[in-house]
């Protein structure tokens, strides 16, 4: 601990020459007596550094004395690996400290690199943050605790929750990796041979087991990713003709993202346009754009949407009245196409 505090020290010395023994107590955490003590073991090492007394005193590094930053250990190598996380993220697997130490050598090399001729660097004008706008789901697992079982090629089991159940059933599974994406983490592990993933916020437990994970011949973490990428992000088969506000099309494709195909004018005020789905039950993901949308085909998807609405308005209506849903059409005997879509009362949210 002393060692890797003193290393502190002097790279922090190493980016301004003089630190004031207080400052240099509040970022090292210790007391000021720590700080001229560990002056002391420095000056015992043959490092030229010394303590400035009086009310505008502080540690002084004597120019010319650099540390070579270029070396860096095993765990700084895997923070610079790790360049697409954020700070956060980085905490999130127990890399806090060890960054903080990382950015100190890096910063005093900065120091000695050749002026940029007035041009800020790049990292005063941009700023990593991969948290999703609306928040986090709460609970699970945190990536760090699965790290030390990973590292070391265990099979795991599993207690996990699949999306929209409660139950939390056992699993055996063959760990490749975690993975990052959209700000959310996610366990990548075959299950019987096939690969998958399982979002850590629903993991509710894990263990270790004493045999190796029985990977695939040739299979790496990047390669298993890459394929279940793929497989989400692949438009699926079933296809949804809908007419949209324009005012909601950039919504719509943040939304949808690449579900969202072959879109087209069809007035000023609308836009038509092709939603790619796995299953014809997909159509509930359309419910949020309320009157903003209408269903054009296939005329099953459009008997559905008068069905949820139907339901909708009947356990949205006021009690006493009770009457809201009843005049809506049932399946089957939705309104034809006219220039405007259905439009909602409300506007329901899937």
């Amino acid at each position: 601990m002393k060692a890797s505090r003193l290393l502190s020290l002097l790279l922090l010395l190493q980016t301004r020459q003089r630190v004031t023994t207080a400052e240099l107590a509040e970022r090292l955490e210790v007391s000021r007596r720590t700080i001229l003590r560990d002056v002391e073991a420095l000056q015992a090492s043959g490092v030229p550094v010394y303590a400035e007394r009086g009310r505008h005193g502080g540690v002084v590094l004597l120019p010319g004395a650099r540390l070579n930053a270029s070396h860096l250990d095993p765990l700084e190598l895997d923070v610079l690996a790790l360049t697409g996380l954020d700070d956060r993220q980085r905490a999130s697997l127990g890399l806090a400290d060890i960054t903080t130490l990382t950015e100190r050598k890096l910063d005093a090399r900065r120091r000695n690199a050749p002026e940029t001729g007035g041009v800020v660097p790049l990292r005063s004008v941009v700023v990593t943050d991969n948290r999703p706008w609306t928040g986090e789901e709460p609970g699970g697992t945190e990536p760090a605790a699965l790290v030390d079982a990973l590292r070391a090629g265990s099979r795991l089991r599993i207690e996990y929750r699949r999306s929209g159940e409660r139950a939390t059933p056992t699993s055996v599974v063959d760990p490749y990796g975690i993975a990052s994406k959209a700000g959310r983490w996610y366990l990548v592990a075959d299950h019987d041979g096939t690969p998958r993933l399982f979002a850590l916020t629903r993991l509710a437990a894990f263990a270790a087991l004493p045999t190796p994970a029985a990977h695939r011949d040739g299979v790496t973490l990047d390669g298993v990713w890459a394929e279940l990428r793929d497989r989400v992000e692949r438009p699926g088969t079933v296809a949804f003709e809908v007419r949209l506000r324009r005012t909601r099309l950039d919504l719509a494709r943040r939304i949808l993202g690449t579900r969202l195909v072959d879109v087209r004018d069809d007035d000023d005020e609308w836009s038509l346009a092709t939603v790619r789905a796995d299953h014809p039950e997909a159509v509930r993901q359309l419910l949020q754009f309320g009157d903003h949308i209408e269903v054009l085909a296939p005329e099953s998807a459009r008997r559905r949407v008068v069905d949820l609405a139907h339901d909708l308005a009947a356990r949205h209506a006021a009690s006493g009245e009770g009457t809201a849903g009843r005049d809506l059409p049932r399946s089957g005997a939705g309104p034809a196409r006219t220039g405007a879509p259905v439009t909602r009362s409300a506007e329901p949210s899937a």
